[in-house]
Protein backbone atom coordinates (compact mmCIF):
# COMPACT_ATOMS: atom_id res chain seq x y z
CA UNK A 1 0.00 0.00 0.00
CA UNK A 2 1.59 3.06 -0.98
CA UNK A 3 0.70 7.08 -0.19
CA UNK A 4 0.36 7.61 -3.66
CA UNK A 5 -2.23 5.26 -4.09
CA UNK A 6 -4.35 6.56 -0.92
CA UNK A 7 -4.10 9.88 -2.75
CA UNK A 8 -5.66 8.25 -5.86
CA UNK A 9 -8.75 7.05 -3.50
CA UNK A 10 -9.27 10.28 -1.79
CA UNK A 11 -9.39 11.98 -4.91
CA UNK A 12 -12.12 9.44 -6.60
CA UNK A 13 -14.42 9.69 -3.64
CA UNK A 14 -14.37 13.27 -3.67
CA UNK A 15 -15.11 13.58 -7.64
CA UNK A 16 -16.50 10.79 -7.96
CA UNK A 17 -14.79 10.20 -11.12
CA UNK A 18 -11.62 8.34 -12.33
CA UNK A 19 -11.15 11.12 -15.01
CA UNK A 20 -11.49 14.21 -12.80
CA UNK A 21 -9.64 11.89 -10.17
CA UNK A 22 -6.54 11.66 -12.95
CA UNK A 23 -6.75 15.13 -13.94
CA UNK A 24 -6.41 16.31 -9.89
CA UNK A 25 -3.42 14.27 -9.65
CA UNK A 26 -1.70 14.81 -13.13
CA UNK A 27 -1.78 11.22 -13.90
CA UNK A 28 -3.63 9.37 -17.15
CA UNK A 29 -6.61 7.87 -16.22
CA UNK A 30 -5.46 4.58 -16.87
CA UNK A 31 -2.64 4.90 -14.48
CA UNK A 32 -4.67 5.89 -11.69
CA UNK A 33 -7.11 3.39 -12.24
CA UNK A 34 -4.33 0.38 -12.98
CA UNK A 35 -3.42 1.46 -9.21
CA UNK A 36 -6.50 1.97 -7.35
CA UNK A 37 -7.05 -2.04 -8.73
CA UNK A 38 -3.69 -2.73 -7.97
CA UNK A 39 -4.69 -1.75 -4.23
CA UNK A 40 -7.88 -3.58 -4.37
CA UNK A 41 -6.40 -6.29 -5.29
CA UNK A 42 -3.92 -6.15 -2.22
CA UNK A 43 -7.22 -5.96 0.23
CA UNK A 44 -9.14 -8.50 -1.58
CA UNK A 45 -11.99 -5.68 -1.48
CA UNK A 46 -13.58 -3.48 -4.03
CA UNK A 47 -13.73 -0.09 -3.04
CA UNK A 48 -15.03 1.28 -5.84
CA UNK A 49 -18.71 0.14 -7.61
CA UNK A 50 -18.33 1.42 -10.98
CA UNK A 51 -21.16 1.64 -13.67
CA UNK A 52 -21.03 3.18 -17.28
CA UNK A 53 -22.68 6.10 -16.00
CA UNK A 54 -21.21 6.75 -12.25
CA UNK A 55 -18.69 6.26 -9.30
CA UNK A 56 -19.33 5.15 -5.57
CA UNK A 57 -17.30 4.03 -2.75
CA UNK A 58 -18.33 0.58 -2.08
CA UNK A 59 -19.01 -0.61 1.72
CA UNK A 60 -15.64 -1.35 2.34
CA UNK A 61 -14.37 1.61 0.17
CA UNK A 62 -16.68 3.71 2.65
CA UNK A 63 -15.07 2.02 6.05
CA UNK A 64 -11.49 2.76 3.86
CA UNK A 65 -11.76 6.19 2.86
CA UNK A 66 -12.06 7.91 5.98
CA UNK A 67 -8.23 6.67 6.96
CA UNK A 68 -6.88 7.44 3.85
CA UNK A 69 -7.83 10.62 3.67
CA UNK A 70 -6.18 11.18 7.36
CA UNK A 71 -2.83 9.49 6.18
CA UNK A 72 -2.87 11.82 3.03
CA UNK A 73 -3.49 14.80 5.34
CA UNK A 74 -1.05 13.54 8.05
CA UNK A 75 1.89 13.13 5.01
CA UNK A 76 0.38 16.64 3.84
CA UNK A 77 1.10 18.41 7.03
CA UNK A 78 4.54 16.69 7.63
CA UNK A 79 5.83 18.15 5.01
CA UNK A 80 4.34 21.43 5.36
CA UNK A 81 6.05 21.65 8.89
CA UNK A 82 9.33 20.47 7.80
CA UNK A 83 9.30 23.55 5.44
CA UNK A 84 8.31 25.69 7.77
CA UNK A 85 11.04 25.17 9.61
CA UNK A 86 12.79 27.88 7.10
CA UNK A 87 9.89 29.61 7.11
CA UNK A 88 8.53 28.57 3.66
CA UNK A 89 4.50 27.62 2.69
CA UNK A 90 4.26 24.86 0.85
CA UNK A 91 1.31 22.61 -0.47
CA UNK A 92 -1.64 23.00 -2.14
CA UNK A 93 -3.99 25.14 -1.04
CA UNK A 94 -7.84 23.68 -1.79
CA UNK A 95 -10.84 26.54 -1.77
CA UNK A 96 -14.24 26.43 -1.85
CA UNK A 97 -15.92 29.24 -3.19
CA UNK A 98 -20.16 29.90 -3.72
CA UNK A 99 -20.12 31.39 -7.05
CA UNK A 100 -21.67 34.71 -5.78
CA UNK A 101 -18.80 35.34 -3.62
CA UNK A 102 -18.62 39.61 -3.47
CA UNK A 103 -17.02 40.18 0.31
CA UNK A 104 -13.39 40.17 -1.19
CA UNK A 105 -11.63 40.36 -4.53
CA UNK A 106 -10.92 36.98 -4.28
CA UNK A 107 -8.28 37.37 -7.49
CA UNK A 108 -6.50 40.07 -5.69
CA UNK A 109 -6.63 37.94 -2.57
CA UNK A 110 -4.85 35.02 -4.50
CA UNK A 111 -2.72 37.73 -6.06
CA UNK A 112 -1.34 38.23 -2.30
CA UNK A 113 -1.31 34.74 -1.53
CA UNK A 114 0.88 33.88 -4.20
CA UNK A 115 3.74 36.77 -3.70
CA UNK A 116 4.07 35.91 -0.49
CA UNK A 117 3.80 32.27 -0.57
CA UNK A 118 5.54 31.57 -4.33
CA UNK A 119 6.12 27.60 -3.31
CA UNK A 120 2.19 27.06 -2.32
CA UNK A 121 -0.27 25.80 -5.33
CA UNK A 122 -4.08 26.78 -5.11
CA UNK A 123 -6.72 24.50 -6.53
CA UNK A 124 -10.04 26.34 -6.50
CA UNK A 125 -13.68 24.78 -6.62
CA UNK A 126 -16.90 26.63 -7.27
CA UNK A 127 -20.12 25.15 -5.23
CA UNK A 128 -22.67 25.91 -3.18
CA UNK A 129 -22.48 26.78 0.85
CA UNK A 130 -23.85 23.00 2.09
CA UNK A 131 -21.71 21.15 -0.20
CA UNK A 132 -18.73 23.40 0.45
CA UNK A 133 -19.31 23.18 4.24
CA UNK A 134 -19.32 19.02 4.17
CA UNK A 135 -16.57 18.71 1.83
CA UNK A 136 -14.60 21.14 4.83
CA UNK A 137 -15.17 18.76 7.45
CA UNK A 138 -14.20 15.80 5.35
CA UNK A 139 -11.15 17.47 4.71
CA UNK A 140 -11.10 17.81 1.24
CA UNK A 141 -10.97 21.46 1.31
CA UNK A 142 -8.99 23.85 3.49
CA UNK A 143 -11.48 26.60 3.72
CA UNK A 144 -14.61 28.04 1.88
CA UNK A 145 -16.18 30.87 1.20
CA UNK A 146 -19.93 30.91 2.16
CA UNK A 147 -22.58 33.27 1.66
CA UNK A 148 -26.21 32.14 4.92
CA UNK A 149 -29.03 33.59 5.80
CA UNK A 150 -28.44 35.89 8.48
CA UNK A 151 -28.59 33.61 11.79
CA UNK A 152 -27.55 30.66 10.59
CA UNK A 153 -23.93 29.88 11.21
CA UNK A 154 -21.42 27.36 9.21
CA UNK A 155 -21.70 23.87 11.60
CA UNK A 156 -18.90 21.80 12.56
CA UNK A 157 -16.23 24.71 10.96
CA UNK A 158 -14.38 27.46 12.74
CA UNK A 159 -15.40 30.92 10.60
CA UNK A 160 -15.45 34.66 10.53
CA UNK A 161 -17.78 36.86 9.07
CA UNK A 162 -16.57 38.82 5.80
CA UNK A 163 -20.32 40.99 5.10
CA UNK A 164 -23.90 41.37 5.66
CA UNK A 165 -25.64 42.14 2.74
CA UNK A 166 -29.63 43.17 2.55
CA UNK A 167 -30.69 41.22 -0.87
CA UNK A 168 -32.26 43.93 -3.52
CA UNK A 169 -35.40 43.09 -6.12
CA UNK A 170 -33.87 42.27 -9.78
CA UNK A 171 -36.92 43.51 -11.74
CA UNK A 172 -36.70 43.89 -15.66
CA UNK A 173 -36.90 47.56 -16.82
CA UNK A 174 -40.16 48.34 -17.62
CA UNK A 175 -41.44 46.21 -14.81
CA UNK A 176 -44.64 47.86 -12.99
CA UNK A 177 -42.44 48.35 -9.91
CA UNK A 178 -39.48 49.29 -11.27
CA UNK A 179 -40.27 52.79 -11.07
CA UNK A 180 -40.23 52.43 -7.05
CA UNK A 181 -37.49 53.55 -4.56
CA UNK A 182 -38.09 50.75 -2.20
CA UNK A 183 -40.98 47.96 -1.76
CA UNK A 184 -41.36 45.73 0.88
CA UNK A 185 -41.87 41.26 0.78
CA UNK A 186 -45.51 41.60 0.08
CA UNK A 187 -45.23 43.20 -3.11
CA UNK A 188 -43.48 40.79 -4.49
CA UNK A 189 -46.01 38.04 -3.82
CA UNK A 190 -47.77 37.17 -7.07
CA UNK A 191 -44.82 37.98 -8.95
CA UNK A 192 -42.97 34.49 -10.99
CA UNK A 193 -39.32 34.31 -9.16
CA UNK A 194 -35.71 33.10 -10.73
CA UNK A 195 -34.15 31.95 -7.58
CA UNK A 196 -31.13 29.08 -6.89
CA UNK A 197 -32.15 25.31 -6.70
CA UNK A 198 -34.60 24.22 -3.85
CA UNK A 199 -33.15 22.95 -0.39
CA UNK A 200 -29.71 24.97 -1.20
CA UNK A 201 -28.35 27.78 0.80
CA UNK A 202 -28.63 29.96 -1.59
CA UNK A 203 -32.24 29.90 -1.63
CA UNK A 204 -32.98 29.49 1.63
CA UNK A 205 -32.97 33.63 2.72
CA UNK A 206 -35.50 34.38 0.25
CA UNK A 207 -37.47 31.22 1.25
CA UNK A 208 -37.44 32.37 5.04
CA UNK A 209 -38.32 35.73 4.43
CA UNK A 210 -41.34 35.03 2.60
CA UNK A 211 -42.27 32.05 4.95
CA UNK A 212 -41.91 34.42 7.95
CA UNK A 213 -43.98 37.06 6.26
CA UNK A 214 -46.55 33.80 6.07
CA UNK A 215 -46.70 33.85 1.90
CA UNK A 216 -45.75 31.63 -1.02
CA UNK A 217 -44.18 32.61 -4.04
CA UNK A 218 -43.62 31.32 -7.78
CA UNK A 219 -40.37 29.97 -7.98
CA UNK A 220 -40.53 28.65 -11.86
CA UNK A 221 -37.01 28.94 -12.88
CA UNK A 222 -34.06 26.96 -10.76
CA UNK A 223 -30.69 27.50 -11.65
CA UNK A 224 -27.16 27.00 -9.87
CA UNK A 225 -25.96 30.10 -11.82
CA UNK A 226 -26.70 33.88 -10.41
CA UNK A 227 -26.14 35.14 -14.02
CA UNK A 228 -28.57 33.17 -15.37
CA UNK A 229 -30.90 33.96 -13.26
CA UNK A 230 -29.85 37.73 -13.56
CA UNK A 231 -30.46 36.55 -17.36
CA UNK A 232 -33.37 35.28 -17.06
CA UNK A 233 -34.81 38.76 -15.10
CA UNK A 234 -33.54 40.96 -18.07
CA UNK A 235 -35.39 39.05 -20.51
CA UNK A 236 -39.06 39.75 -18.55
CA UNK A 237 -39.54 35.92 -17.79
CA UNK A 238 -38.88 36.61 -13.78
CA UNK A 239 -37.98 38.57 -10.95
CA UNK A 240 -35.57 37.91 -8.55
CA UNK A 241 -33.54 38.61 -5.08
CA UNK A 242 -30.07 38.82 -4.92
CA UNK A 243 -27.38 40.53 -3.07
CA UNK A 244 -26.71 44.36 -4.08
CA UNK A 245 -23.20 43.81 -5.24
CA UNK A 246 -24.16 40.45 -7.24
CA UNK A 247 -26.48 42.33 -9.52
CA UNK A 248 -23.82 45.13 -9.96
CA UNK A 249 -20.86 43.12 -10.50
CA UNK A 250 -22.77 41.14 -13.69
CA UNK A 251 -23.51 43.97 -15.67
CA UNK A 252 -27.40 42.70 -16.35
CA UNK A 253 -30.05 45.37 -17.82
CA UNK A 254 -32.22 44.83 -14.75
CA UNK A 255 -33.48 47.40 -12.28
CA UNK A 256 -32.59 47.07 -8.71
CA UNK A 257 -35.01 47.65 -5.66
CA UNK A 258 -34.47 47.86 -1.97
CA UNK A 259 -36.71 45.38 -0.21
CA UNK A 260 -37.16 47.72 3.20
CA UNK A 261 -37.79 43.74 5.17
CA UNK A 262 -35.84 41.20 2.84
CA UNK A 263 -33.47 38.65 3.72
CA UNK A 264 -30.18 39.50 4.70
CA UNK A 265 -27.02 37.27 3.60
CA UNK A 266 -24.12 36.81 5.54
CA UNK A 267 -20.81 35.86 3.82
CA UNK A 268 -17.91 33.71 5.53
CA UNK A 269 -15.07 32.56 5.23
CA UNK A 270 -14.59 29.24 6.80
CA UNK A 271 -11.93 26.56 8.34
CA UNK A 272 -11.21 23.16 9.81
CA UNK A 273 -11.69 23.77 13.36
CA UNK A 274 -9.69 21.54 15.01
CA UNK A 275 -6.68 21.24 12.93
CA UNK A 276 -6.01 23.74 9.80
CA UNK A 277 -3.03 23.31 7.74
CA UNK A 278 0.06 25.89 7.13
CA UNK A 279 -1.29 26.46 3.82
CA UNK A 280 -4.76 27.00 5.53
CA UNK A 281 -3.25 29.25 8.04
CA UNK A 282 -1.05 31.53 5.64
CA UNK A 283 -4.29 32.12 3.65
CA UNK A 284 -6.17 33.46 6.32
CA UNK A 285 -3.62 36.16 7.41
CA UNK A 286 -3.49 36.92 3.95
CA UNK A 287 -7.11 37.93 3.67
CA UNK A 288 -6.87 39.62 7.12
CA UNK A 289 -4.37 41.75 5.59
CA UNK A 290 -6.86 42.52 2.89
CA UNK A 291 -8.06 46.41 3.38
CA UNK A 292 -11.86 46.60 4.06
CA UNK A 293 -11.97 42.72 5.29
CA UNK A 294 -15.06 42.50 7.65
CA UNK A 295 -15.70 40.63 10.72
CA UNK A 296 -12.38 40.14 12.27
CA UNK A 297 -14.08 37.92 15.20
CA UNK A 298 -13.63 34.34 14.40
CA UNK A 299 -16.42 31.56 15.52
CA UNK A 300 -16.87 28.13 15.78
CA UNK A 301 -19.67 25.68 15.73
CA UNK A 302 -20.75 21.88 16.22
Amino acid sequence: MELQQLRYVVEVAATSSFTRAAERCFVTQSALSHQIAALERELGRRLFIRSSRSVRLSEAGEAFVGHARAAVRAAEQAREDAAAVDGAVVGTLRIGVIPTVTAIDLPAVLVAFRGQHPQARVELQVGNSDTLVTRLRRGDLDVALLGLRDGVDPVGVASRVLSRDRLVAAVPRGHALAGAEAIRIEDLADQTFADFPAATSGRAQSDAAFTSAGMTRDVAFEADSATLILGLVEAGLAVTLLAPETVARSGADVVTIDVLDGPRRVEYVAWDQAAPRTVARAFLAVLAAVPGEHGAEASSSS
